[in-house]
């Protein structure tokens, strides 16, 4: 199970491309049959309970992380801190549940996995840290632990480790698109540690990056956040890379699920091609964005398009007719 996209406590605090919810598994996601034991087994049973004690207090949260945002946008809503206390006393009993299931049944490697990320979603690494590495202790060969405390290391460092740890949940279940994406955003953001772990150039960070995308896409070819994450890529990239930049905005455009979606990838797609000079093209994109979410970038887009075809009529103007001379 991987955590859902609103991240409980953490879309209240700053977050950068590391930081999405997604990175973190709360289970095993290809556990071996041996490890899970029977489903009428009474400790599974009470471990289910647990699972969907925590899955219905986190939808509950997202329902309220939701209308908040819906109301503060019309200059409603309760203050940040007021929503914090109420998620936090919403989770209180979640948080003794896991404590005193951990406490009666200290060997179970899954619950410790959950529990971690349940601690980490409520901005306490150290804790999260600890249950990660007692339940690696319990099964060194789970991916998903690994993959989680990969994911900590790249916020924490070393970042050495990351790299380590995701290569190693890759190893043990390279099927998972998910650990290859995490490993090419922490490629991706540490470039520096990258090219002195690996003993490769900048742009060889670039290429590994992009390598590690498209072998997820290849896993998981509808994921619309993965491929926007490939597209983005190529901003950092120098030399723009511009027509792979277009077709990878171009490839997520097609797994747009709503306009929402689509016409923020129209607005890619007119900033590169303002840098080609294609500007019909980037009219067209423009005028296809009608959503006010977008209004302040699409008329800083139209502003700079303006400019552009301006001096492109200026250049193409024809040169002044000589008046005769007395």
């Amino acid at each position: 199970m991987i955590r859902p996209l609103i991240a409980l406590l953490g879309v209240l605090v700053a977050t950068g491309r590391l930081a999405a919810a997604t990175n973190l598994v709360v289970g095993p996601t290809n556990p071996p049959a041996a490890t899970v034991p029977a489903a009428g087994d009474p400790v599974e049973k009470e471990y289910k309970l647990l699972m969907e004690a925590d899955d219905a207090a986190q939808a509950e949260v997202d329902d309220w992380i939701r209308d908040n945002d819906a109301a503060a946008a019309k200059g409603a809503g309760v203050p940040q801190a007021d929503l914090r206390r109420r998620i936090r006393d919403r989770f209180a009993p979640i948080h003794t549940a896991y404590d005193d299931f951990i406490t009666r049944h200290p060997d179970h490697a899954r619950a410790r996995i959950a529990y971690g990320s349940f601690l980490n979603d409520l901005q306490d690494e150290e804790g999260a840290q600890e249950q990660w590495e007692k339940a690696l202790a319990l099964n060194p060969k789970d991916p998903a632990v690994y993959n989680n405390l990969a994911n900590l290391y790249g916020h924490t460092g070393p970042i050495k480790k990351a790299f380590e740890y995701f290569a190693k949940a890759i190893e043990l279940n390279p099927r998972q698109p998910l650990y290859y994406h995490n490993l090419g955003d922490t490629v991706f953001v540490f470039r520096k540690d990258a090219m002195e772990f690996y003993g490769i150039s900048e742009q060889q960070v670039y290429d590994k990056a992009l390598e590690l995308y498209s072998q997820a896409l290849k896993l998981d070819p509808r994921n619309f956040p993965l491929a926007t994450d490939v597209a983005q890529t190529y901003y950092g990239i120098k030399p723009l890379r511009l027509e792979q930049a277009l077709g990878a905005w171009t490839n997520t455009l097609a797994l747009a699920h709503d306009e929402i979606e689509r016409e923020g990838v129209y607005l890619h797609l007119a900033r590169l091609k303002l840098q080609a000079d294609r500007l019909a093209e980037v009219r067209a994109h423009l005028d296809a964005v009608t959503n006010e979410m977008y209004s302040v970038l699409k008329k800083r887009l139209e502003h700079n398009l303006d400019e552009r075809e301006h001096k492109a009529a200026d250049t193409n103007a024809p040169p002044p007719v000589p008046t005769k001379k007395d």
